[in-house]
C-alpha cells in the first residue's frame, strides 16, 4: 500500500521525459561553423552535468521526502559558474539560459485541477416508472413504514432535526473532526467530490482518497496532487481490498466521525454540517446515517420472502429515495441498510468486523447495518432533505447512484445478496418488516449439536403437528451443528436451510472470526442472535436440553430475559422430552409461565422408616423435567432413630433439602398443617405422609394441571384450591362409605375425564398458596378440642364427628366457600399416588383389620404416560370439567357456593343466601361477604 501526502510529487519517468525533451531535443544547439570538436565535447558534458544536478535537486526538494536537513549543493553551482565562461561562449550561453528557464517553468509550475480533472458524462434522463399499479403499491408501503415509525420512534423533518440539541458546536471549539473516505475505481467523479467537500459549511478534518486495484490509480493520484491541500491524502494499493477495504482504513482515523462515500455520490455543500449535527443528538448518536437506503423484503401471502430484486412486487421492499416512483425522503426514516454513503462515529465502525462476513465480494452495506444492530443496538437512518435546496442532499446528482442501483446485475450476485440478508434475518436481524409485524409463536427450540437436535425432535414434531401451533428450531450452525445435518436428523429436506421460510434458523456460530478457545465469542454470538430472534418471533418458551453447554445455557438465559412480554427458558432432561408432549396442548399464554411455579415436597414422618424409604425411592424415580424441587422432612419430637438416619442419608438431586423436628410432640394435626406455608403466590406445597407412594409421572400431572387451569390467563377457576394425586374408591363422608368408580360415573362424558370434587385429598395433594393461607386463619378461628363444639355441622356428613383431623377443618372451609380440588380419573382408579394404609396416628394395626379394607384405599400407580388416556389425548378445557359436591353428586360450581351460603356457618355472618365469605389472600384474614352470583 502506498500513502502519499505530496501534492506536487511527480513520477521519475515523467521527469526524465521532460529533461530528455528539452535537453536532448528542443534546446539542442547546432555545432558552430568553426567545427571545434572540443566545444562539442564540452557542451555534451555540461548537458549531462546539468541533467544530473536538476534530477537530484528536484528529488530532494520534494515534500514527500521527509528529511531533517537538506543537503547543500552550492559546490556544484560554483563549479558550473566558474567553468561557464571557459566552456560556453557568450552567444551559446544565451541560448542555453533560455532553454533552462523553459525547463524550470515546466518542471516546477503546479498542476491545477483544471488540467487533470475529468467528469462523469450524464447524458440520460432520470428513470421514471409508468406502472401506475406499482407506483401506488410502493407509495402505500412507504406510507405504512413512515406511519409506523412515526408512532413508535418518531420521525423528524430536516428542520426539526437541526433544531434538536447536539453535542457538536459547528462554529465553536467543540467542532467535530470528520474524516472523509472516498473510494474510487473507474468513475470520473473525484474532482466533483473534492470540489463539494472543499466548499462544505463544516470543514472536514481529512480526506482520504482510496484506490485499491484501480486501473486509474495514476490519474487519481494526479488529481489529488493537483489540489495541493495537505488535508487531502492519496492511499493506494495494487491489491483490490474490495468493498471492505475502506472500512478497514476507517479504523485508522483519529477523527470523531467518519464519512465513507462511494464514487457515485456527490454530497451537497451542507451535508457534513447536517450529518455531524444529527450524529451529535442524543437520539441518533448511536446510529449510522446516510442518504440512500433499502427496506428489505416483506413476507408474502404464502409465508415466503421474495428476492429483494423481484420485479413488480410490493413485498420486495423499497429503495429510498426512489425517483422512479416519486418517493422522496422528507422525514428521517429507519432502513434495513444504507447504500453509497455511511456517516458514523469511528468507534461504531469496529462492529463491522465482529463476525466474518458472509462474503467479501459484496454486501458490506447490509453487513454493517446488521452488525451494528446486533452488537451495538444501533439503527440505520436515511436523512431527510430540503427538496428545494440541493446543498442539503447527500447525492446532489442522484442519477449517478440510481444508475448503479437499477442497472441489471449478475444473477449470481443477486442470489448471494438474497442469501446474505436471509441469513441475517435468520440470525436475529430485526428488519422493518419484523418491527412492523411482530410474530407470536409457541416455542423456539435451540440445539447446539446434532445429538441435541435428535433429543428435541419428538417435542418439536408434536408442536409442529398440533393445529394452531407454531414452533421453529435454531441450530448453532458452523462446525457445531451444520444446518443440513440438523435437517437430516429431523427427516426434513436439506433445502429447508436455503428456503426463505421460517422453519430452521442457522446462526452460523463458526462465522465469529474462526475458532477460539475463549467462551466469549460463543456467548456473544448466541446471546445476540437469540435476542433478535426473540424480538422477532416472541416465543412463549425457548426449549433446549438440560445438559447443554453451560456457556450456551447462560446465553439463552440472558436472551430470554430480554423479552418484556415474557419468554421462559425450558431446560429438559433428555429422558423427559418424550414425557412432556402435552406442552404442545397448552396455550402460549400458559406456557410462558413455565418457570413461575415453585412446587415443594413436604414429608410428614415419625417412626415408619421402611415406609419412608419406599416413598423416597418413588420420589427419586420420578420425572422432574429440569425443575428445582425443594424437599422438607417434618418430624415430631418422638421420631425414632431409624427414621432420622433415613432422612439424614437421603440424597436429593433436584433441589435443597430441609429438616424440621418439633421439641414438643404436636400430633398429626399440627404435623401436617405446620409442615408448609407459602412464601409467595407461586409457591405450591405437596404434602405427603410417609405411607404414601407416588407414580413416576406425579410431577408431570401437577405441572400440566397447574399450567392448564391456574396459569392460563384465559382460564378463570378461582374455586380450585388443590390438585389431588389420588383417585378415591369410596364416598368418604357418607356413613356407609359406599364404593365409587369415577370411570363408570363419568362414562357418558368421557370415562377418563378429570373432575372437580369438593373433598380435599390427604393422600397426596398439592395445595394452593392463597387457599392455604386462608385455611390457616380459618382453622385458627375454629379449632376446638371438642369436635362437637365446632359450630359447622354439614348436613349428613360423617366429618361432623371427626376429631384431631386437620382435614375436617379444610372440608368445612371448602364446603362453606365453594372450593374444589382437581382429581385424576384413569382405568381401575390408577393414580399418581397410593395409600398403603399402614399403622399410624389414625389407623392402628388393630383398627385396620376391623374398620378398613386395604383394597378400598390402595390403588395402582400409573407407570406409563397418562397423556394418551386423557380425553382427546389432553386435559379438557376448564369449562368442560365436571364438578361434584362433598357427597359425590354432580353440582355446578355456583351450586356448591349456594350450598355453603345456605348453611351460613362461616366465621362471618352473611345474611344473604347469595353471599359467601371472601378473604384477603395475602393474610388469609376474612374480609367481607360477597355475592357469588
Amino acid at each position: 500500500m502506498r500513502f502519499s501526502r505530496n501534492p506536487n510529487n511527480r513520477s521519475g519517468d515523467y521527469l526524465e521525459g521532460m529533461l530528455s525533451d528539452y535537453v536532448g531535443g528542443k534546446a539542442k544547439v547546432k555545432a558552430t561553423k568553426t567545427g571545434c570538436s572540443w566545444l562539442v565535447t564540452a557542451l555534451t558534458c555540461l548537458q549531462l552535468a546539468f541533467a544530473v544536478y536538476a534530477t537530484i535537486l528536484l528529488y530532494y526538494m520534494s515534500p514527500s521526502v521527509e528529511l531533517r536537513t537538506k543537503p547543500e549543493f552550492t559546490w556544484a553551482t560554483r563549479i558550473a559558474r566558474n567553468m561557464k565562461q571557459f566552456i560556453i561562449p557568450p552567444h551559446v550561453h544565451g541560448r542555453y539560459q533560455e532553454a533552462a528557464s523553459l525547463i524550470t517553468a515546466e518542471i516546477f509550475s503546479p498542476i491545477t485541477p483544471s488540467q487533470v480533472c475529468e467528469h462523469e458524462r450524464i447524458d440520460f434522463e432520470q428513470k421514471k416508472s409508468s406502472d401506475v399499479q406499482m407506483i401506488k403499491l410502493k407509495k402505500e408501503l412507504y406510507d405504512e413504514i413512515l406511519d409506523f415509525q412515526s408512532k413508535i420512534i418518531g420521525t423528524e423533518t430536516l428542520s426539526e432535526l437541526m433544531a434538536m440539541k447536539s453535542q457538536w458546536d459547528m462554529r465553536g471549539p467543540n467542532r467535530p473532526k470528520v474524516t472523509v473516505l472516498l473510494n474510487h475505481f473507474k468513475r470520473k467523479t473525484l474532482c466533483s467530490q473534492l470540489d463539494s467537500l472543499l466548499q462544505q459549511s463544516l470543514p472536514f478534518h481529512q480526506v482520504w482518497v482510496l484506490s485499491f486495484g484501480s486501473p486509474n490509480e495514476h490519474s487519481l493520484k494526479r488529481i489529488v496532487e493537483s489540489y495541493n491541500d495537505s488535508r487531502i491524502s492519496f492511499i493506494s494499493s495494487s491489491y483490490d481490498f474490495k468493498y471492505y477495504g475502506r472500512f478497514q482504513m476507517a479504523l485508522q482515523t483519529e477523527a470523531d466521525l467518519v464519512y465513507i462515500v462511494d464514487d457515485d455520490m456527490i454530497p451537497g455543500k451542507k451535508m457534513l454540517q447536517i450529518l455531524s449535527h444529527v450524529a451529535g443528538t442524543e437520539k441518533y448518536k448511536n446510529s449510522v446515517l446516510g442518504s440512500i437506503g433499502r427496506i428489505l423484503p416483506f413476507r408474502q401471502k404464502d409465508f415466503t420472502f421474495p428476492s429483494y430484486r423481484k420485479f413488480r412486487s410490493k413485498e420486495a421492499g423499497l429503495y429510498l429515495p426512489d425517483p422512479a416512483y416519486d418517493i422522496t425522503v422528507q422525514k428521517i426514516v429507519r432502513v434495513d441498510f444504507l447504500s453509497s454513503s455511511w456517516f458514523l462515529s469511528a468507534e461504531l465502525v469496529k462492529a463491522l468486523f465482529i463476525e466474518t462476513p458472509f462474503t467479501f465480494m459484496t454486501g458490506e452495506d447490509l453487513h454493517l447495518s446488521y452488525q451494528l444492530q446486533k452488537y451495538r443496538n444501533a439503527g440505520s437512518f436515511v436523512l431527510p432533505v430540503d427538496p428545494t435546496d440541493k446543498e442539503t442532499w447527500g447525492d446532489s446528482e442522484h442519477r449517478l447512484a440510481y444508475v448503479s442501483e437499477t442497472t441489471v446485475i449478475f444473477k449470481d450476485i443477486v442470489q448471494v445478496r438474497d442469501d446474505q440478508w436471509w441469513r441475517a434475518l435468520s440470525a436475529g436481524y430485526v428488519t422493518q418488516w419484523a418491527a412492523m409485524y411482530p410474530q407470536k409463536i409457541d416455542a423456539l427450540f435451540y440445539a447446539h449439536s446434532i445429538d441435541e437436535v435428535k433429543a428435541l425432535a419428538p417435542l418439536l414434531e408434536k408442536f409442529r403437528s398440533s393445529v394452531g401451533k407454531k414452533a421453529y428450531i435454531v441450530v448453532s450452525g458452523g462446525n457445531f451443528c451444520p444446518c443440513e445435518d440438523a435437517a437430516a436428523a429431523l427427516n426434513w429436506a436439506k433445502s429447508v436451510c436455503k428456503e426463505r421460510r421460517f422453519k430452521i434458523f442457522d446462526l452460523q456460530i463458526g462465522a465469529l472470526s474462526g475458532a477460539s478457545n475463549s467462551e466469549v465469542p460463543v456467548l456473544q454470538a448466541v446471546y445476540s442472535s437469540l435476542k433478535g430472534l426473540i424480538k422477532i418471533h416472541n416465543p412463549s418458551v425457548i426449549i433446549t436440553v438440560t445438559d447443554i453447554d453451560p456457556i450456551v445455557k447462560k446465553a439463552l438465559k440472558m436472551a430470554s430475559e430480554t423479552n418484556a412480554n415474557g419468554t421462559a427458558l425450558v431446560l429438559l432432561p433428555r429422558s423427559s422430552v418424550s414425557k412432556v408432549l402435552w406442552m404442545a396442548d397448552l396455550r402460549s399464554t400458559a406456557l410462558q409461565n413455565w418457570n413461575r411455579m415453585r412446587i415443594s415436597v413436604n414429608i410428614i414422618t415419625q417412626s415408619r422408616a421402611p415406609s419412608l424409604r419406599r416413598l423416597l425411592k418413588s420420589l427419586s424415580d420420578a420425572y422432574y423435567i429440569g425443575d428445582e424441587i425443594p424437599i422438607s422432612f417434618n418430624m415430631d419430637s418422638k421420631v425414632d432413630e431409624a427414621t432420622i438416619k433415613v432422612v439424614d442419608s437421603f440424597e436429593w438431586l433436584h433441589g435443597p433439602k430441609t429438616l424440621r423436628r418439633r421439641i414438643i410432640q404436636g400430633g398429626l394435626i399440627r404435623a401436617v398443617s405446620e409442615s408448609w406455608y407459602p412464601t409467595s403466590d407461586d409457591d405450591f406445597g405437596l404434602l405427603l405422609e410417609d405411607d404414601i407412594e407416588v407414580s413416576p409421572y406425579y410431577y408431570l400431572w401437577i405441572k400440566y394441571a397447574l399450567l392448564a387451569y391456574h396459569y392460563d390467563p384465559q382460564v378463570s377457576l378461582p374455586e380450585l384450591s388443590s390438585i389431588s394425586l389420588y383417585t378415591p374408591r369410596l364416598v368418604e363422608v357418607v356413613k356407609e362409605r359406599p364404593s365409587w368408580n369415577p370411570t363408570e360415573f363419568f362414562n357418558r362424558i368421557h370415562p377418563n375425564t378429570p373432575y372437580l370434587h369438593q373433598l380435599p385429598c390427604s393422600w397426596g395433594a398439592v395445595f394452593f398458596p392463597k387457599h392455604w393461607r386462608e385455611f390457616y386463619v380459618y382453622m385458627n378461628m375454629r379449632f376446638t378440642e371438642d369436635a362437637k363444639a365446632n359450630p359447622v355441622q354439614i348436613p349428613k356428613s360423617r366429618t361432623n364427628g371427626w376429631q384431631a383431623s386437620w382435614k375436617k377443618f379444610l372440608i368445612d372451609m371448602m364446603y362453606l366457600r365453594g372450593y374444589v380440588s382437581l382429581y385424576p380419573n384413569f382405568p381401575n382408579q390408577a393414580s399418581f399416588s397410593t395409600n398403603h394404609m399402614e399403622p399410624g396416628a389414625h389407623i392402628s394395626a388393630k383398627d385396620n383389620v376391623v374398620r378398613h379394607d386395604k383394597a378400598d384405599f390402595e390403588v395402582p400407580l400409573l407407570t406409563k404416560d397418562f397423556r394418551t388416556l386423557l380425553p382427546n389425548g389432553k386435559l379438557p378445557p376448564a369449562s368442560k370439567l365436571p364438578s361434584l359436591n362433598l357427597f359425590n353428586q354432580p353440582v355446578s360450581l355456583i351450586g356448591l357456593k349456594a350450598a355453603g351460603a345456605k348453611l351460613g356457618q362461616d366465621v362471618l355472618p352473611c345474611n344473604n343466601a347469595t353471599e359467601i365469605v371472601t378473604v384477603d389472600h395475602i393474610t388469609g384474614l376474612p374480609r367481607q361477604c360477597s355475592k357469588f352470583i
